[in-house]
């Protein structure tokens, strides 16, 4: 029996830790204050507990930014938080059960709020919005929650969230009436698009970008609007009343000259940079395809192919080597150590010319070698060279 307790006891613990709720003991979680310390950052950035609150997330980092109004009107970054969890992969979520976290802009409502989560703590982003059903997604229950476990959502540590959501929780209190998500795949910066210029997600990262840009330039929300299937920021109707509709053409609106005017400046720097870069790195692709497939020539010859094509590819080295497209040179490439090759692209290829035996006979391969190599283990290997005599005999060594 007390083995039994005693196991009992242990299977218990196991499954507490793996909950990883930390705070599931108190039944008041929902309304714990904000930890000191940032209580203390608010203080320094002259902030009130219950002012406005923004939420960015950053796929590829991982990371949840909470940004909060100051007293002079603009938002400022407040904490950095890194997700615990989340699913999927680059791109946004198309359908339920992709188990994909979304990507888009998201309004969280008092009603999207649950202070009984079975994950801790959790707000519900909205999913699908009116951007999302536009284009026919669907899906259901996507939230940030705590317990760092995910299935399309994004999920932090228990004491993460508790600060997150009582963060929410006074902004609500100071009467804001929703907050924002924005949900990147990244830092939109004109490196990272470059990098990720061949997805075919590119035209909507573009589009999240707009709305990124008006967030940097103007360090306040932007109003967010949905017409002919796309996001559209800061945009007021000509005519008051008119209403955007997600599916429907856009009416005519304008977007403030002071803000279109930076967001314009800005738009065009990033595009200048990266055409830059990718230019950089199509050329570096293009290089790397070549050697390639310069590599793989020689490796099919060395392997055993007909002599024409060892001829070909070694005629085909030679005229290009030193060339930057082409980093080794043959001679190397038959002579040189491992070690020396691994410092190249293409080493694996390189490695395996170096433990071939000396060439003999007739063979392909020897002929190459022969042809590209002037050394060898014998000299009698070479044709018409016969032993080398002489009548001079040496003096005798003195003693």
């Amino acid at each position: 029996m007390a083995v039994r307790l005693g196991a009992a006891i242990v299977a218990a613990g196991v499954l507490a830790g793996c909950q990883g709720d930390e705070f599931s003991a108190g039944p008041n979680k929902a309304k714990l204050p904000i930890s000191a310390s940032l209580k203390r950052k608010m203080n320094d950035l002259n902030m009130s507990s219950k002012s406005p609150i923004l939420i960015r997330i950053f796929k590829e980092d991982s990371e949840l930014e909470v940004w909060k109004q100051a007293r002079d009107g603009k938002y400022k970054l407040l904490e950095e938080f890194e997700i615990c969890k989340w699913s999927g992969k680059l791109g946004p979520k198309f359908k339920e059960g992709d188990r994909q976290a979304p990507e888009g802009f998201y309004e969280i409502t008092p009603a999207l709020m649950n202070p009984n989560s079975s994950y801790h703590l959790a707000f519900n982003l909205g999913y699908p919005n009116n951007y999302d059903r536009a284009h026919g997604r669907t899906g259901s229950h996507l939230m940030v929650h705590g317990a760092c476990s995910s299935r399309g959502c994004y999920a932090m540590t228990d004491e993460q969230v508790q600060d997150i959501y009582a963060l929410a929780r006074d902004s609500f209190k100071g009467g804001q009436r929703s907050f924002q998500v924005q949900a990147y795949p990244f830092r939109m910066t004109p490196e990272n698009m470059a990098r990720h210029r061949t997805s075919p997600h590119l035209e909507f990262w573009q589009m999240l970008k707009t709305g990124y840009d008006h967030f940097e330039v103007a360090k306040t929300p932007p109003e967010i609007s949905v017409c002919e299937r796309k996001y559209v920021f800061d945009a007021v109707p000509l005519v008051e009343g008119i209403p955007f509709r997600a599916s429907a053409k856009c009416p005519d609106y304008r977007v403030s000259p002071r803000i279109a005017s930076v967001v314009a400046s800005k738009q065009k720097r990033d595009n200048e940079k990266y055409q830059q870069i990718a230019a950089r790195l199509d050329a570096r692709e293009e290089r790397q395809k070549r050697w390639e497939e310069r590599s793989n020539r020689l490796a099919e010859a060395l392997g055993g192919g007909e002599e024409d094509t060892v001829t070909a590819a070694a005629d085909t080295d030679a005229a290009t080597a030193g060339t930057p497209d082409n980093p080794v040179e043959t001679v190397t490439a038959a002579t040189g150590t491992a070690a020396e090759a691994q410092k190249r692209p293409g080493a694996a290829v390189e490695t395996a010319f170096a433990p071939l035996a000396p060439p003999k006979g007739n063979s392909t391969v020897g002929k190459f070698f022969k042809r590209w190599v002037p050394f060898g283990p014998k000299a009698s290997d070479e044709a018409g060279v016969g032993p080398i005599t002489t009548d001079i005999v040496p003096g005798q060594k003195p003693d």
